[in-house]
């Protein structure tokens, strides 16, 4: 066998166990599963395999994920995660390892709350912002519109199927964290968005145009350009197209898939909303993960009755 037919089993076992003893999704399971193929094939760039990995080359790697490919803090975090874990493993569950490399080795922290909600004339001016009538045009217009009129998750949105949605009815039927099932409203803008996508102009002229041999794709959101054009749009895909348009208004790195969802959250909360609703439409098993978004709201109610209250500073000043 060799070292990386020997890396790769114990690959696949690690994956099979923790799915069956943590309870892991299957969206968490192939980010696992993409870590430590990403790993592997860097320490297998140098000749190492994973019977032989020291703590200075994880280190090692760990600078390569930060400096290199500037990725994000979290990023990092989980991709370390997911390697202590699977050396753990090793150790611990299989036993075909004496020593874990990884058990020193700190976990980035990650700053903790939520990212801050866009306004509502930012949301405005980015639901604005894609201009034309290009099946692309239509397909970003329409993603903006769900992501933020519907709250959903990057991942939820990309593995919608045309099924799934019923534009007479203005609903979609959402599979969230664990595959539980959730029906979510359309606004309008998100229906219409949607309906003109989902038209001979906009998805189905993608489909035309995608290579002959290739099946039926079921999925609502497409890939358009390159070799992969016609499947179903990555969640990569999607969070760039959301970062193009950011880009294009001015909110640069400040937006993301989940600051709409967390803005969708924030804004209905704000207009009085309950969270009990806001809950249900966001798929939030606990309420406690929903009560996050009403410390929001008391921000703003604080601020605005700061600037609008005649006795506000006289308190403040006491306090």
């Amino acid at each position: 066998m060799t070292p990386t037919e020997e890396d790769d089993g114990w690959r696949e076992n690690f994956l099979d166990w923790v799915v069956a003893n943590k309870g892991l999704v299957e969206s968490t399971q192939k980010a696992y599963r993409r870590d430590l193929e990403e790993f592997c094939e860097w320490i297998h760039s140098m000749g190492v395999r994973l019977s032989t990995t020291k703590e200075d080359q994880i280190v090692s790697y760990v600078a390569h994920l930060r400096d290199t490919q500037r990725h994000r803090v979290a990023t990092v975090a989980r991709k370390l995660v997911a390697l202590r874990q699977f050396f753990s493993f090793l150790v611990y569950e299989q036993e075909v390892i004496s020593e874990d490399p990884s058990a020193e080795i700190a976990v980035p922290t990650v700053r903790d709350g939520n990212p801050k909600a866009l306004t509502v004339e930012q949301v405005q001016s980015l639901l604005e912002s894609p201009v034309g009538d290009e099946p692309a045009t239509y397909r970003d217009r329409a993603i903006l519109e769900v992501l933020y009129g519907c709250g959903l998750r990057v991942g939820e949105l990309v593995e919608l199927q045309v099924d799934d949605v019923d534009l007479d009815g203005q609903l979609l039927r959402v599979f969230g964290k664990g595959r539980r099932e959730r029906i979510v409203p359309l606004g309008s803008p998100a229906a219409d968005s949607l309906s003109q996508w989902m038209s001979g102009a906009g998805r189905n002229a993608v489909l035309s145009l995608r290579t002959a041999n290739r099946g039926a794709e079921s999925s609502v959101f497409l890939s358009i350009g390159g070799p992969k054009r016609g499947t179903q749009l990555s969640r990569m895909g999607a969070w760039r197209i959301v970062r193009i348009y950011g880009d294009k208004v001015g909110l640069g790195e400040e937006l993301t898939p989940h600051v709409l969802r967390h803005s969708c959250a924030t804004h209905m909360l704000i207009n009085g909303a309950d969270i009990r609703y806001v809950q249900e439409l966001l798929g939030h098993v606990s309420i406690r993960n929903t009560q996050r978004y009403t410390a929001v709201r008391e921000d703003e109610l604080r601020q605005i009755y700061q600037q609008a209250h005649p006795r506000a500073e006289v308190r403040l000043k006491d306090r």
